[in-house]
Formats: structure tokens, sequence, C-alpha cells
């Protein structure tokens, strides 16, 4: 490749920063019960006790279904969905070409046993996170697993399964709210038919960059 000629003018290109944001995702877990018997603080613990249990779950679909569907890049071949090899090797391809820093990869959890073939994954010593040859992080979620989700929203066809690529994420949650809270314990029982009520919810924001690859791959052989 040849540079320009001494002397020539040089047109140079300057970017603006690009905008990203993210959609609030509110996940919750309630408890229900008949009130005598069940009392508030009891409520109370289940509810909290849910939403532990399955906040991360419910994150994962709610970042699929409201980011990683919606913005990504289709990359799949039309001779339709590769192997699992094959598929992490053409997203961090595509990652590569249009960002310079550490991806993140997201696989749902239905697929991840595939991933211990042709060494694709390998643990980092020092933290205990997962990560591809090239370096790019794993992220292995049940929530990616339940919804199985192309772009547009599209359901995988059987025998399949769709994989995204990232940059990092940024992640920011705030605090569980109980509803209602200790001060209006009495609120929680319906007079109506004596069955008591509490809800524990907290709202996410899970950033990520303006680049998203996405390729569909088997596993069903």
């Amino acid at each position: 490749m040849r540079g320009p000629l001494p002397g020539a003018p040089t047109e140079k290109e300057f970017c603006r920063p690009e905008t990203e944001h993210a959609t609030p995702i509110t996940v919750y877990a309630g408890a229900e019960c008949s009130a005598p018997g069940f009392s508030y603080e009891e409520a109370r613990a289940q509810a909290l006790a849910s939403l532990a249990l399955g906040e991360q779950h419910a994150v994962e679909a709610g970042f699929m279904r409201t980011k990683l569907t919606q913005d990504a890049l289709d990359i799949t071949p039309a001779e339709g969905p590769l192997s699992m090899a094959q598929g992490v090797a053409a997203l961090e391809g595509c990652l590569a070409e249009n960002y310079g820093g550490v991806g993140t990869l997201h696989v749902p959890a239905g697929a991840a046993a595939l991933l211990g073939c042709c060494n694709i994954l390998r643990e980092d010593p020092a933290t205990g996170t997962l990560r591809t040859l090239v370096g790019n992080c794993a992220v292995i979620g049940a929530g990616y697993s339940y919804l199985n989700q192309g772009p547009g929203n599209i359901p995988a066809d059987p025998g399949t399964a769709w994989l995204y690529i990232t940059g990092p994420l940024v992640i920011r949650r705030g605090p569980i709210d109980v509803i209602p809270d200790r001060g209006r314990a009495s609120a929680s029982v319906n007079i109506r038919n004596n069955d008591r009520r509490v809800l524990a919810e907290r709202t996410w924001l899970v950033g990520t960059t303006c680049t998203i690859c996405a390729v569909n791959v088997r596993v069903c052989e």
C-alpha cells in the first residue's frame, strides 16, 4: 500500500463519540398464602429468597430480549447454522473487526457443554473466569437458554442455539424494594379473601458497547 505523496494534503476523519443507553430491567418475586399461619416476616423472607434464586436468570432474559436481540448483526451464513467452534470463531472475528477491546461471549446454558470441544474456553487461574483463547470473557446463562432468541426476537429452530458477542458489560443494580414494607405490614393482607401477599423487586441496568454480533449454531449433530 502506497501512502500519500510528500507534500500532498491528507484529509483526516474525526469521529464523535456515540451515545449508548440501557433499558431498565425490573425483576420481582412475590409470596402469597393464606394469612392465618403465614406471618408477614415469613412472606417477606420467602419473597426475598425467591428473588435471590431467580434474579440472574431474569436479568439475562431481560438483557437478551431488550438489547441483544434488538441491536445485533446476524452473521449466520446463508447455508445455515454453524458448529459451536465455527460460531465462536465467527463472533470473535466480527468483534475484532468492529471493536478494539475485550469482548463478552453470551452462551445459553443449554449449549454450554459444547464449549468443551476444541478447547474453546479456558479458565483464567487468576480470576476464575472463563475466557476464549483470544481472551474474550464468556457468560453462560440460564436466561439466554430460556429464551434462545435470535435478532428480532425470533425463536431458535429446534436443535440450534443463538450465541452473541458484545463488548464489556457495565452492570448497575438498585436496592431491593419490599412491598409493603415493615411499617405497613398489615397492608399485605387482602381482607376480602384473607390472603397475604408480599412482593420483592429490584431494577437493573445492563449496558454494553454498540458492537453486537449474533450467530446461530447447531447443538444437535
